[in-house]
C-alpha cells in the first residue's frame, strides 16, 4: 500500500461510518423490542431520502428530477433491492438475537464478497482465498453453534443480511463509476421508503412521543454512515480504510454491554475473533495482488 497523506483522513471517516452504523443499530435494538422492525426500517429509509435528497442538491447543484436520471435502472433496482434487505433482515435479526452477535455474523460479508467476486465477476478465486472464506463460516458455525441448545433459526437472519450486503456490493461493483454517486444513494432510499410505506399500514403501531428522537434518530444515523462511508472511499485508498470496518464488533459490543447489558459469552467472541481474522486475510492477500500487479 501506497503512502497517501489522505489515508489517515479516510481512515477517521471510516471509523465515523462505522460509530454512526453502530449506533443506528444500538438504537434500533431498543425500538424492535417494542415495535415491529419495519416500522423501524421504514423510519430509517424515510428520514433518509429527505436527507439524503437535501444533500445531494445542495452539495452537486442537482434538482430533484436530474437525481432520478440513471442510464441503468435494472442495477439500481436491483442494488436498492439488496440494500433493503440488509437492512430489514439485521433489523430483523436484533428483536431475537443481542447486538454483538448479530453484528458479529454480518460481518462475515467480506469473504462472501471476494467468493461472489470470484463466481459473478471473474475474478481471481485462489485456494488462499476460499480457506479464508471457509474459515469465516466456521466462525459464523461457533456464534451460532448449530445442534446446540442455544441455536435458533432466527440466528440465520443476520447471514441472510451478510449475504445480502455481498449481493449489493458486487452490484456496486459492477455499476461502477457510470452512476453518479447522489443518484445512487437517493435510489436506494427511495426504494426502501416505497417498498415499507407500502407493508406498514399491516404492522402499524402508534409510537409513543417519547419514541420518535430515537425513530428520528435512525434516519440522522444511517445518513450520516452513509455520507462518512462515501466521504472515506473517496479520500483515501480502499486497501487502507477497509480493515477498519471490523471496529463495528467493538461497538457493537461496548453497546449492547453499556445500554442492554448483553455481555458476549466465550464463544461469540471466538467466533468474532475467527470472522474477523479470515477478512483481514483476504483484505492482505488483495493487497498483495494490487502491489504485485
Amino acid at each position: 500500500m501506497s503512502h497517501n497523506p489522505r489515508n489517515t483522513e479516510g481512515i477517521v471517516l471510516m471509523l465515523l461510518a462505522t460509530l454512526m452504523f453502530s449506533s443506528m443499530d444500538a438504537v434500533a435494538r431498543g425500538l424492535v423490542r417494542d415495535y415491529p422492525p419495519l416500522m423501524a426500517i421504514w423510519a430509517r429509509y424515510l428520514g433518509q431520502s429527505l436527507i439524503v435528497m437535501a444533500w445531494g442538491m445542495a452539495t452537486y447543484g442537482r434538482s430533484l428530477p436530474r437525481l432520478l436520471v440513471t442510464r441503468r435502472p435494472g442495477m439500481q433496482a436491483a442494488r436498492s433491492a439488496l440494500q433493503l434487505g440488509t437492512t430489514s433482515f439485521f433489523f430483523a435479526s436484533l428483536a431475537v438475537m443481542g447486538l454483538a452477535e448479530s453484528t458479529a455474523l454480518t460481518d462475515i460479508s467480506p469473504v462472501l464478497i471476494t467468493l461472489g467476486a470470484g463466481l459473478f465477476l471473474g475474478e481471481r478465486l485462489g485456494p488462499r482465498r476460499l480457506m479464508a472464506v471457509l474459515a469465516a463460516l466456521v466462525g459464523a458455525l461457533i456464534i451460532i453453534r448449530p445442534g446446540a441448545e442455544v441455536f435458533s433459526p432466527a440466528a440465520l437472519l443476520p447471514l441472510a443480511a451478510a449475504s445480502c450486503y455481498a449481493g449489493f456490493a458486487l452490484v456496486t461493483r459492477a455499476l461502477g463509476p457510470t452512476e453518479h454517486q447522489a443518484t445512487s444513494l437517493f435510489y436506494a432510499a427511495l426504494f426502501g421508503t416505497l417498498v415499507t410505506t407500502a407493508l406498514l399500514p399491516f404492522v402499524w403501531v402508534t409510537p409513543k412521543v417519547t419514541d420518535l428522537p430515537a425513530f428520528a434518530g435512525l434516519a440522522v444515523f444511517g445518513s450520516a454512515a452513509q455520507l462518512f462511508l462515501t466521504r472515506a472511499f473517496s479520500r483515501a485508498e480502499a486497501s487502507a480504510i477497509a480493515p477498519f470496518v471490523y471496529s463495528g464488533i467493538l461497538f457493537a459490543m461496548g453497546f449492547g454491554m453499556i445500554f442492554y447489558d448483553e455481555w458476549p459469552d466465550r464463544w461469540t467472541v471466538t467466533g468474532a475473533l475467527v470472522i474477523v481474522t479470515a477478512g483481514l486475510y483476504v483484505w492482505h492477500r488483495e493487497t498483495r495482488m494490487r502491489k504485485d500487479a
